[in-house]
Formats: structure tokens, sequence, C-alpha cells
């Protein structure tokens, strides 16, 4: 599973730091989120392997998100 983040979206409500903490950090400065251990994949987009303990954390985080700028991948189709 991966999750994908649009920072560029994001408009710093950190509800998915409240979900996923582990995943997510805050970025009080500009007021978005870093999705931790990412790589950018395109301009603005990070995306990472969600650990399999954490699965269901991410997918909350991503449900969470009310400007729908994370999603969750698995076997390469977009699932949330």
């Amino acid at each position: 599973m991966q999750i994908r983040l649009d920072r560029d979206t994001c408009i710093g409500m950190f509800q998915c730091v409240a979900e996923w903490d582990e995943g997510f950090e805050a970025d009080q400065d500009e007021g978005k989120v870093d999705l931790l251990d990412s790589e950018e994949i395109e301009d603005g987009i990070f995306e990472r392997e969600v650990p399999e303990d954490a699965e269901l954390d991410a997918k909350f985080a991503a449900r969470a998100c009310p400007v729908d700028a994370i999603e969750i991948y698995e076997d390469g189709e977009q699932t949330v």
C-alpha cells in the first residue's frame, strides 16, 4: 500500500496528523503537512510505502483530509 500527498492542495488542517502521527508532521511555518519518509515523485507530490501495521491509520488519515490531498493506492489502484 502506498500513500500519496499533494502538498500544494493541503490547507493545513492537520487532521491527518491526528489520525497518523507517525506518518505525518505539521509544518506550522508553511501551514502544510509533511509526509514523513516520503520521496517527491512529481513537483509537490510525495509518496511512501505504508507499513502493514499502519495501514488502518493511513486510511483514516486520507479520509480525514477535508480537501482530499491524500490518496491511498493498493496494487496500483486508488482505493481512498
